[in-house]
C-alpha cells in the first residue's frame, strides 16, 4: 500500500527520495543518524574535526544509516593561513589579548586545560581545510555542504564524484558566486540563525535567493523551528529547511546538563552575535562568556583564526572543568521554542504534524 504524501514534500524531497525535506544540521553523529531513521536528511559539522576525526564519523554514520543518504558540512572561510602552524599564530597575538584572556581565568577561577580546546587543536588553515576536504570527497557521504564559501575546484570533484553539493549563504550578494561554483542547492540563511550568521533576517532573504536562484532549489534557515516556520518557508518560495537549533535540545545531542538547562530556560533575546568565539559574527546564547567580549574595556575580538588560538585553550577549560557561568553554546533566535528535552524523532513528528496543519488550513 502507497504511504500517503505529506503536504510538506516538495520537488527537491522527492527527487532525494526523503519523506520530509528537512535537513538537520547537528555536530552529533546520534542526531545524524535518527534524523536519517525519521525521514529526514542528517548533516553532519565537522568542521572542528581533524581530517582522521571526519574519516571516522562519515564511516561510523554510513554503518549505522545503510544506503540512506546523509551530508556533512564544512567552513571554508577564504583569506585563511597556508599553514597549520600555531606557534607562528600564537607569536602575533597582541599582548593586551593575552591578558584579557588571563583575567578571564582568574576572574572566575578557571584551570588551565590539560588538552588544547576545540579551537586550538589545530589552525583553521588552508592546510587544514585541504586536508580535510580530501576526506569528505573520499567518503561516500551523499550530501557536501559548504559554509563561508565553496570553493569552485571543491565543488567540482564532489559533483564528479556524484555527490549533491549545498552552499549556504547570508547575502543575495552570494548567490552568483555561488551558482558559478556549480552547486545543486542553496541555504538561504537568515540573522536570525545560531552559529555563524549574517545581518539580513530570513524573510528578507529567502524571497531574494529564491529569486536570483532560478531552477535551483533553495532551503530556508534562521529561525525556523515550528510547522508554521515550514509552511512560511514554502510561501517564500524555498524547497525545504535548513534546521539546527532545534536538535540542540534532544536527548541524542547529549549536551552537557548546564548547556541544555540554560538552553531550555533562553527566549531569542537571550541570544547575542558576537565575534568572541572565531573572530566572525557567531550567535549564541548570552553568558558571562559573551558579556564579558561585550565590556567597553574589552579589546575587540581578533580576525579568525587568530582568535581561535587566543581563547581555543580558555573555552576548552571552561567546559573540561565545567565553569558554569563561562559555558556557552551557539544557537538561534528559534531556542525559544525549545521547551523541553525530546527524542529527534518527536521534534520531527512535531515539525510534520504542526506543518501539515498549517499547510491544510492555508488551502481552505
Amino acid at each position: 500500500m502507497a504511504t500517503k504524501r505529506s503536504a510538506l514534500q516538495t520537488g527537491l524531497g522527492e527527487s532525494l527520495g526523503l519523506k520530509y525535506p528537512i535537513f538537520g544540521f547537528a555536530h552529533s553523529v546520534d542526531v545524524v543518524c535518527a534524523l536519517a531513521e525519521a525521514g529526514c536528511i542528517g548533516i553532519f559539522g565537522a568542521t572542528r574535526d581533524t581530517p582522521e576525526e571526519i574519516q571516522e564519523r562519515l564511516l561510523e554514520i554510513r554503518d549505522r544509516i545503510g544506503d540512506k543518504l546523509f551530508g556533512v558540512d564544512l567552513v571554508l572561510p577564504r583569506g585563511m593561513p597556508d599553514l597549520d602552524d600555531r606557534v607562528a599564530i600564537e607569536e602575533q597575538l597582541p599582548q593586551e589579548h593575552r591578558e584579557f584572556v588571563e583575567e578571564i581565568y582568574k576572574k572566575y577561577n578557571v584551570p588551565k586545560a590539560t588538552q588544547p580546546g576545540m579551537r586550538s587543536r589545530f589552525v583553521r588553515s588552508e592546510q587544514m581545510a585541504q586536508a580535510q576536504i580530501e576526506k569528505v570527497l573520499a567518503s561516500d557521504v551523499n550530501i557536501f555542504a559548504c559554509g563561508i564559501g565553496a570553493p569552485r575546484e571543491t565543488v567540482a570533484r564532489a559533483r564528479a564524484d556524484g555527490k549533491i553539493t549545498i552552499a549556504l549563504l547570508g547575502n543575495p550578494r552570494h548567490v552568483q558566486p555561488a551558482l558559478d561554483s556549480g552547486v545543486d542547492i542553496l541555504v538561504a540563511q537568515g540573522h536570525d540563525a545560531g552559529a555563524h550568521t549574517g545581518p539580513i533576517g530570513t524573510f528578507s532573504l529567502v524571497p531574494q535567493i529564491v529569486d536570483l536562484a532560478g531552477d535551483i532549489p533553495v532551503l530556508a534557515a534562521g529561525g525556523v523551528a515550528t510547522g508554521r516556520h515550514i509552511a512560511a518557508s514554502y510561501a517564500l518560495g524555498a524547497q525545504g529547511v535548513w534546521i539546527g537549533t532545534s536538535w540542540l535540545t534532544t536527548t541524542e545531542h547529549a549536551l552537557h546538563p548546564t548547556l541544555i538547562k540554560k538552553l531550555l530556560s533562553a527566549g531569542s533575546s537571550d541570544t547575542v552575535i558576537s565575534r568572541a568565539d572565531s573572530g566572525k559574527t557567531l550567535r549564541q546564547i548570552r553568558t558571562e562568556w559573551s558579556d564579558e567580549w561585550a565590556r567597553d574595556d574589552a579589546p575587540k575580538p581578533l580576525a579568525m583564526p587568530y582568535q581561535d588560538i587566543l581563547i581555543g585553550d580558555l573555552l576548552g577549560a571552561i567546559d573540561e572543568h565545567e565553569v558554569a557561568p563561562l559555558m556557552h553554546y551557539p544557537a538561534g533566535q528559534s531556542i525559544a521554542y525549545s521547551h523541553k528535552t525530546k527524542s529527534v524523532a518527536e521534534v520531527v513528528e512535531d515539525l510534520v504534524r504542526e506543518g501539515e496543519a498549517t499547510i491544510s488550513c492555508m488551502h481552505r
